[in-house]
């Protein structure tokens, strides 16, 4: 849960999840003229998202030849509850506080 909260607190990614949830999937060079954003940085994006769970992509080649990597949504659902916020607490390896400097 903490990885897909944490892959949905960007506004880039919201929009990558948005229009591939609208046009279906996508290869990287397309997405990224539509949402308006560079290859490489679509790339972390889409990474953060896949790593998720959220998106999933697919190598073809075009009859032309070029490698199209594809993404596509994946199906989830998250409940946010009270106990499910404890139990992604457990999984936690460290203690902001202890290594926020400001604190």
């Amino acid at each position: 849960m903490l990885a897909i909260l944490a892959a949905l607190s960007n506004p880039h990614r919201l929009r990558i999840l948005a229009a591939l949830q609208s046009e279906g999937r996508n290869y990287v060079s397309q997405l990224a003229r539509e949402i308006g954003i560079s290859r490489p940085l679509l790339h972390l994006h889409l990474q953060k998202l896949e790593g998720a769970g959220l998106v999933t992509s697919q190598l073809e080649l075009s009859q032309d030849g070029k490698a199209l990597n594809y993404f596509e949504v994946s199906s989830f659902a998250i409940e946010l509850t009270p106990a499910a916020i404890a139990e992604a607490v457990k999984t936690l390896t460290s203690n902001p506080e202890s290594t926020n400097p400001e604190s």
